[in-house]
């Protein structure tokens, strides 16, 4: 993400159409996560998501059914993308740390998908990762 620096202070920011890669139409945050708990445990149909630590730090697991990637995020600069049908998970959460996720879709509970065992057997996540 920019980091516009100087003396006053950073300012970081996303701006749709220039350094984020979708029309945001909810952005929803999580906090307070005791450090042994996880967050996610899921992958989303349709939705594409951009994660930042806006404070402290956590880890984002992430599987696409061919790699299994763990992107630590620690830095309120750095965002990771995650494209739909990526199973994705948060771990390893700081004290004090804030979660901030902006998504491509309003929330649909039927967009879920809770199990890696129903997400590899989705015949959109086999066309997707040519599985």
């Amino acid at each position: 993400m920019p980091k516009i620096e100087d003396i006053r202070g950073n300012l970081t920011f996303f701006e749709v159409g220039s350094n984020f890669p979708f029309e945001i139409k909810r952005v929803h945050w999580i906090y307070d996560v005791p450090g042994d708990e996880e967050r996610g445990g899921h992958a989303l149909r349709h939705s594409h998501e951009v994660i930042v630590a806006l404070s402290g730090s956590f880890d984002v697991e992430v599987f696409n059914g061919k790699d299994f990637d763990i992107f630590p995020l620690r830095r309120s600069y750095k965002a990771l993308y995650v494209p739909n049908l990526c199973w994705r998970k948060l771990t390893n959460f700081s004290t004090n740390s804030l979660a901030l996720i902006a998504s491509s879709n309003f929330f649909d509970k039927t967009e879920y998908i809770y199990s890696i065992k129903e997400l590899a057997n989705d015949s959109e996540f086999k066309k997707k990762y040519g599985l």
